[in-house]
């Protein structure tokens, strides 16, 4: 088979993915939006009691309008990416970039760099409307343009301070070995390991405050079901993110010593503290039930999959041709495999997004379930919907569109689970 047939098979099959998943995508989403203003005017009756009409107008509302503004962000990102590969976007970068720095290892890390930037900056209209108008509308966002603008920068310096030099050492290793891939991941592994530590430990308070739980009813409430589960962690804190939005969660971070459950001000002003007692026995489920360990190791798994892939893709010069880019003659193709395959996977990524959906879906499930062990299933019934009110989530979301986005169940199906149809209160 020749080059030129490989390199047409390539593009075809790329447009013919790009377009698949596109069309799936904008059905999947179209559908969203019409069976959530369908079932608009209606509460379930599961809920009826829980949940005002009003509540579930703006649920619907808010909804609708997140999906299609997700809808014509994903039509946009689609012409950008055809316009970096198969319409020579990247080709004309990486040629004006050999041309000012010319063809070394810093001069690919620069390559790096500069497609990085303009993916921020082709961004930042989205993100703003994201931010002031859409949350802005539905009375979620907190965030000020200052602090906009700030949290900006901050990321940007991050991103050169801790992406860029792990960046200069892959480009060094693809050009020192023909394992470049393994001792690549190798290098990742490490490094997100680290992630668990530093980023609860040192990035994130850059970011938000964080505080111990005041004493009071809640912590007792918290340190007793700690006792009753058998769980250390580092402590739990109390994090200002009603600084940026009125939406209320709850996570859980970090490994060994920097293991944490953070809980927002939102939630904890909007719950009473049995119901956060049930939401930390929630978290906690997530541990016990090692929920964290499997997809750290998944993670693992596929991003070592992802290398050797990619290491026997760089050396394929039809997987450049194919996707808009002549390769370097001086074999400085480094930086553009590394872009041209990130631009790449997302797009398959797409078919296989139900399968970790799902799974996620379980997860969340079986941390119900141990909630329910250790603490009161009515208390975080009450507690989700109550949360599912408040952050404005639809109780009626579309069946496909769940099967194949959703890494959280469902309302009712969710309390169906824990044997409550219905919550009491909420």
């Amino acid at each position: 088979m020749t080059l030129s047939t490989n390199s047409l098979l390539c593009s075809a099959g790329f447009a013919a993915a790009l377009l698949l998943a596109t069309a799936l995508r904008l059905w999947l989403g179209l559908r969203q939006i019409r069976h959530v203003q369908a079932h608009r005017e209606r509460v379930p009756e599961a809920f009826a009691d829980t949940i005002d009409l009003e509540a579930h107008r703006k649920a619907a509302d808010y909804t609708g309008a997140r999906q299609r503004f997700a809808l014509w962000h994903m039509l946009f990102s689609a012409v950008v990416l055809l316009g970096w590969t198969l319409l020579g976007g990247l080709q004309q970068l990486a040629r004006a970039n050999a041309a000012l720095f010319g063809h070394g290892l810093g001069a690919q890390w620069l390559l790096l760099g500069e497609f990085g930037l303009i993916g921020v900056v082709l961004d930042l209209p989205w993100d703003l409307w994201r931010t002031f108008r859409l949350e802005g509308r539905f009375g979620f966002n907190r965030s000020t343009p200052g602090l906009f603008v700030a949290d900006l920068l901050r990321n940007l310096l991050l991103g050169a301070l801790i992406m860029a030099p792990l960046a200069l050492l892959v480009l060094w290793l693809m050009r020192a070995s023909a394992w470049w891939w393994l001792w690549a991941w190798l290098a990742f592994a490490a490094f997100s390991l680290t992630m668990m530590v530093v980023f609860p430990t040192w990035i994130a308070p850059l970011f938000n405050r964080f505080e111990p739980l005041p004493d009071g009813e809640v912590k007792r409430r918290a340190q007793n079901l700690m006792q009753r589960c058998g769980f250390a962690l580092q402590g739990l804190y109390v994090m200002d993110g009603s600084r940026r939005s009125a939406h209320a969660n709850a996570y859980f971070t970090g490994i060994g010593a920097a293991r944490r459950v953070v809980l927002f001000d939102t939630l904890l002003n909007q719950l009473e503290a049995g119901q956060i007692e049930a939401v930390l026995a929630h978290e906690v489920g997530h541990y016990k039930r090692r929920h964290i360990q499997q997809r750290l190791l998944l993670t693992l798994g596929m991003s070592l999959a992802g290398f050797a892939l990619l290491g026997l893709l760089a050396a394929q010069a039809w997987f450049y041709t194919g996707l808009g880019l002549h390769p370097d003659p001086l074999g400085s193709n480094q930086a553009a495999a590394l872009i041209l395959f990130s631009l790449a996977l997302p797009v398959f990524g797409v078919f296989v997004t139900p399968l970790s959906a799902a799974w996620s879906r379980r997860h969340e499930f079986e941390a119900d379930a141990y909630a329910a062990e250790h603490s009161d299933a009515q208390a975080l019934g009450s507690a989700l919907l109550r949360m599912y009110r408040d952050n404005a989530s639809t109780l009626t979301p579309d069946p496909w569109f769940v099967r194949f986005y959703y890494s959280h169940p469902p309302a009712l199906q969710r309390l169906g689970r824990l044997g409550l149809p219905s919550a009491q209160s909420a």
